[in-house]
């Protein structure tokens, strides 16, 4: 029992971290005034990195404070001022899906070089693009799968028509009569979830046959296969703001629901061998990718140096921003330690550089758009909204109200909980009080 009280401090201290206002990672002002600098901008070096969901929109309804904020950041020709990228954890769509979307309601025009979806990052994962690997999700997921490099995708639904007999918690989905004999699929070699599927019954109970036969549902299971074939998970979000008046259940909620029956079946725990999406390294590493090839559209020919990232879940938005500006400066530290004994920056190992970074399976080593020496940002600041998850009337609840983990960390069971990773550097009402923020910091005028 003694133990229970260190732990409940630590829980005590995550839930006040959200009640300050002002702990950047930069030096700067917590002050959330409206009003822009008037002095001259000078030479931009800064991006920004926007989520969508309770941020920009609520389900398909726009966040009044969006449009205007995005009139503010486009010159009179539509040309951005400053680099921006969409991050989002939503994977249900192609990138000119989203940035169509995003187009019509911000009234503004959004290439799909800006919009990085949950799953983007897996571009860069090539050692499993020429295996058989199963899909889950729901959208044109095998259309998605192929434009990210897949080539032999399996579908839930291909699996389910090849092996009729697996997918029967639905009586009226049961093959009727004489069952046809079940064609035989490739083996499959990994498992890809996208994002949350459909029919979680079919999903979870194919994704299972698959992971205790080594990737052939159809035969019986004789032996535990352990480790099982590679698991790649996009999206870890456990909730996520829509129209409705509360949080509704996201990917991350299935990812919790499938870990559960493999732990309870098997008594071992599943094994991701990447987790991408928010708040992963390599999501934020793949951004900064974007970021800069945004600068480069936009004329610039200096490094971006800092940036800041604005979202609405403490969990995913600003858990991952810190994290990635914890990486940042680790990053900085192992460079100017192998220089200072007279190395050079591109000798720096990937294991040094995440020493300090807690990202499930090592998905942030791999290195996206650029090498160990190229010049990452300085830092990158978190901005909080309250808009979507968040919502600062949680801030009223009384102190002696009990407090536990599953309360505070809605993160993925493979993140450690860290209070300090989910104290964001501002707390602003929405997202143009942020931006007008950030340009404040700059001394750069938003109009």
């Amino acid at each position: 029992m003694a133990e229970l009280f260190p732990r409940f401090n630590l829980l005590k201290l995550g839930w006040r971290a959200l009640k300050f206002r002002k702990t950047s990672p930069l030096p700067c002002s917590a002050q959330t005034s409206r009003s822009s600098s008037s002095s001259s901008c000078g030479p931009s070096s800064f991006g920004l990195l926007f989520d969508i969901d309770g941020v920009l929109v609520r389900g398909r309804t726009p966040i009044p404070a969006a449009k205007q904020c995005f009139r503010k950041l486009v010159d009179g020709n539509g040309k951005y001022k400053v680099p921006v990228v969409f991050v989002t954890n939503a994977g249900n769509s192609m990138r000119q899906t989203k940035a169509e979307q995003l187009s019509h309601l911000l009234e503004v025009e959004v290439s799909p070089d800006q919009v990085m979806l949950s799953h983007s990052p897996l571009r860069v994962f090539t050692q499993f693009h020429e295996m058989c690997v199963l899909v889950s999700g729901q959208g044109p997921i095998l259309e998605v799968a192929q434009n990210l490099g897949f080539q032999n995708v399996v579908t839930i639904d291909m699996l389910r028509k090849a092996y009729p007999l697996l997918d029967v918690v639905d009586h009226n989905r049961r093959p009727k009569n004489v069952v046809p004999s079940p064609k035989e699929l490739p083996q499959i070699e990994a498992v890809v979830l996208f994002g949350e599927p459909i029919r979680w019954e079919t999903n979870l109970q194919l994704i299972m046959d698959v992971l205790l036969t080594n990737g052939r549902p159809g035969n019986p299971v004789t032996s535990l296969h352990y480790p099982h074939i590679p698991v790649l998970a996009c999206n870890m979000d456990l909730l996520w703001m829509a129209e409705a008046k509360n949080p509704r259940f996201g990917h991350g909620m299935f990812l919790v629901c499938l870990e559960s029956l493999y732990k309870k079946i098997t008594g071992h725990d599943l094994q991701y061998e990447a987790l991408i999406g928010k708040p992963s390294v390599v999501t934020y590493n793949y951004a900064e990718l974007l970021i800069r090839q945004q600068a480069e559209s936009l004329g610039w020919t200096e490094p971006v140096r800092r940036l800041y990232a604005i979202g609405d879940n403490p969990m995913a938005d600003i858990y991952g921003a810190n994290l990635y500006n914890r990486y940042l400066q680790s990053t900085r530290c192992a460079r100017a330690q192998v220089q200072a004994q007279g190395g050079i920056a591109g000798q720096v190992a990937g294991d040094v550089q995440y020493e300090t970074v807690d990202d499930a399976k090592n998905s942030g080593k791999v290195m996206v758009g650029g090498s160990y020496e190229h010049c990452l940002p300085e830092g990158c600041s978190s901005i909080l909204v309250c808009t979507g998850v968040y919502s600062r009337d949680q801030e009223d609840l009384a102190p002696d109200q009990t407090v536990t983990e599953q309360r505070i960390f809605h993160g993925h069971r493979d993140f450690r909980f860290d209070p300090s990773l989910i104290q964001p550097s501002f707390v602003v009402h929405d997202v143009l009080e942020a931006v007008e923020l950030v340009f404040q910091q700059e001394s750069c005028p938003l109009e």
